[in-house]
């Protein structure tokens, strides 16, 4: 479809946030297929580092997709390539026939940073070509669609919370019900109000390691380990740690929250050690000794970690944190506050 004409009216602008998570990897079918029988949960807060994307009018019969940290790239519609540094980008226009539109993505998390920012992108996107084409905005179905498009162009199995976050926003835990129900997963918002949203936001801590992380490396090992029987009972203790963490963050236990976070975090490092560069290692170290947890964001390997403890033991690991922080190119404690909004259009 050409939305030249379309976008020469009103260029679309739709935005939504990243993400911190705890038990990821179950949200892919890999797992929870397998471990059904045992419920499986994810658990994550989206933050207010949001992704933008603007549709504006282009060249007929053309795409241009520009983002900041790659090259801007043009094609034409059937020959846009998805294995493309952002092929995903490519492959969602694709799907909507899309031409002569001008695609920019803009993303307030640094790039490549582990908190879910390409699937972000995609909701955004998809959000956006629906308000251009005047169709409804449905989380729910713009979630499942940016899931199916990912793992479709992505060469390895892919989940699906990232979107899930970036379409709903808030503090939730996911049970993934495939297969059982409709929708295929719950939705367990853990705080009733947005004042206890805010409150929450004293209680974590998130940081930049300055390394970019590529996730399928780590997520391969896992899968692989995974499909080969030698880690289902690790990942069946995973999935009690997520449940009893959620609950404890429910009930503001956040020294119990911290002492569950730290060993699924152990249990991770020991099936995949470079889950955590050197500074994240001194970092988990650092957070255990302030009565803190913390865990790499997404599938680790580079990226970000976040932390979680009662406010002031929060308030003395950010200064550690931010100490062993100087010595590295680029990391950086991050300014972000809990998202209790998920797409935004404008």
């Amino acid at each position: 479809m050409n939305f030249k004409k379309i976008l020469e009216k009103n260029a679309v602008r739709a935005s939504v946030p990243c993400r911190v998570d705890l038990g990821g990897t179950l949200d892919i079918s890999t797992f929870y297929l397998p471990l059904h029988h045992l419920s499986p949960a994810s658990f994550n807060i989206a933050l207010d580092l949001r992704t933008r994307v603007s549709l504006f009018p282009w060249e007929k019969g053309y795409v241009k997709v520009e983002s900041k940290g790659f090259e801007t790239a043009v094609f034409r519609n059937d020959e846009a390539p998805f294995n493309h540094p952002m092929g995903l980008m490519f492959s969602i226009a694709k799907y909507f026939d899309a031409h002569g539109v001008h695609i920019k993505i803009e993303s307030t998390s640094p790039p490549r940073s582990a908190l879910g920012g390409s699937s972000s992108a995609a909701v955004a996107m998809i959000s956006a070509f629906h308000e251009a084409l005047d169709k409804n905005i449905n989380p729910e179905q713009i979630a499942w669609l940016a899931h199916y498009i990912e793992s479709s162009v992505a060469g390895v199995p892919c989940g699906m919370q990232d979107q899930l976050a970036a379409a709903f926003g808030g503090v939730n835990q996911w049970v993934w019900k495939m297969g059982e129900t409709h929708p295929a997963f719950e939705r367990i918002p853990i705080f009733k109000n947005r004042a206890d949203i805010k409150a929450f936001n004293s209680n974590i801590l998130i940081a930049y390691c300055g390394i970019p992380h590529i996730s399928k490396d780590i997520n391969n090992q896992w899968v692989k380990s995974f499909v080969r029987g030698e880690t289902r009972s690790v990942f069946e203790k995973i999935i009690g740690l997520t449940k009893e963490f959620s609950t404890a963050v429910e009930h503001m236990n956040f020294r119990q929250a911290a002492k569950l976070m730290n060993q699924e975090t152990k249990l991770r490092i020991k099936m995949t050690p470079d889950v955590l560069d050197k500074a994240g290692k001194k970092m988990f170290e650092k957070a255990m000794n302030c009565n803190c947890g913390a865990r790499f964001t997404g599938a680790g390997g580079g990226g970000c970690l976040w932390a979680i403890g009662e406010t002031a033991d929060i308030q003395n690991l950010k200064f550690f944190w931010q100490e062993i922080l100087e010595s590295v190119e680029n990391a950086k404690i991050l300014d972000a506050k809990i998202e209790d909004q998920g797409i935004i259009i404008s």
